[in-house]
């Protein structure tokens, strides 16, 4: 991939949405060969680690909600930011789980950009959870206030992708209304 393809696919992720547009998500593109290695040994020697153009480890910044909100609303109308902010506080002061909840989907959406928008360039991802999270976390330093959601290998597929290895019917996994 060229620089500017990264830049372009990266910009693209900033698109996504968040709540209360707090954008959680922070990017870490793994350059490093010998950072991509000790990263691959911890993802079960999966090789898109070390062979795809791009690897990024998606990781969710869980007290952005409170780091000077107020420029998440910088554009917006007085009006508006008069009710935003202090609504974005009450959803979560002393919620962590919320805090939690909200930053992992947040990076969610934003693979599934990055996912969507490397399809469009014609390239393959590969989004990951198979690795030791404890182990990665170190290796990028990652802080303390800050988790892992996931890992995204963006490059050129060098092998067909197996089959699906089976897929659930519509019937099981849509709900008309309600439960039961």
């Amino acid at each position: 991939m060229s620089e500017a393809e990264v830049e372009a696919l990266l910009s693209l992720a900033l698109l996504s949405p968040t709540a209360f547009n707090i954008q959680h998500w922070r990017f870490v593109r793994v350059s490093d060969p010998e950072l991509r290695r000790q990263i691959r040994v911890a993802a079960w020697d999966q090789p898109q680690v070390t062979d795809a153009s791009l690897f990024l480890v998606l990781c969710a910044d869980l007290q952005a909600w409170q780091k000077r909100p107020e420029r998440y609303w910088a554009n917006a109308p007085a009006e508006v930011r008069d009710f935003v902010l202090p609504a974005l506080d009450a959803y979560y002061r002393d919620k962590p789980q919320v805090q939690r909840d909200e930053a992992l989907r947040s990076c969610g959406i934003a693979a599934q950009t990055l996912m969507l928008a490397a399809r469009d360039m014609g390239y393959d991802s590969c989004p990951m959870d198979g690795f030791d999270f404890q182990r990665v976390a170190e290796l990028i330093a990652l802080p303390e206030d800050h988790v892992i959601a996931l890992a995204l290998a963006i490059g050129r597929r060098t092998a067909e992708p197996w089959p699906r290895p089976g897929q659930l019917p519509l019937a099981e996994v849509v709900i008309q209304d309600r439960f039961g």
